[in-house]
């Protein structure tokens, strides 16, 4: 969760919010196929609820603060045959836009690490 303090109080945004957020700006870049999970002990019951439910935006992304600053991790699969250095660009640029027009918060990093191909 990060909060954060302004003249007129506390922010609290949740983590699930920009897993949401952060998941659904990488998926409609071009050449993404998914999100993979980054955590080897995922629970069973977060992987079905996952497979039921059709949505998987929330795997593989990590959302920290670091000074104020927002430091996003991604864990994507992409299509086989793929400019991968053009696909991360585009990635970078959405999510960095995505997230500071949806928050009004900086982002230094947007880290992408691309685990699957498909």
């Amino acid at each position: 969760m990060i909060k954060l303090e302004n003249p007129n109080g506390y922010i609290e945004i949740t983590n699930n919010y920009f897993a949401n957020l952060v998941g659904k700006a990488a998926q409609s870049c071009f050449g993404v196929t998914g999100m993979v999970n980054s955590s080897p002990y995922r629970s069973l019951k977060s992987a079905i609820k996952n497979k039921v439910s059709g949505e998987n935006n929330d795997q593989g992304v990590i959302v920290k603060s670091d000074n104020g600053n927002l430091v996003i991790e991604l864990h994507i699969s992409v299509s086989y045959g793929v400019n991968i250095s053009a696909i991360v660009e585009s990635i970078v640029n959405k999510v960095r836009y995505t997230v500071e027009e949806a928050t009004d918060l900086k982002v230094s990093k947007v880290n992408v690490f691309i685990d699957a191909l498909n």
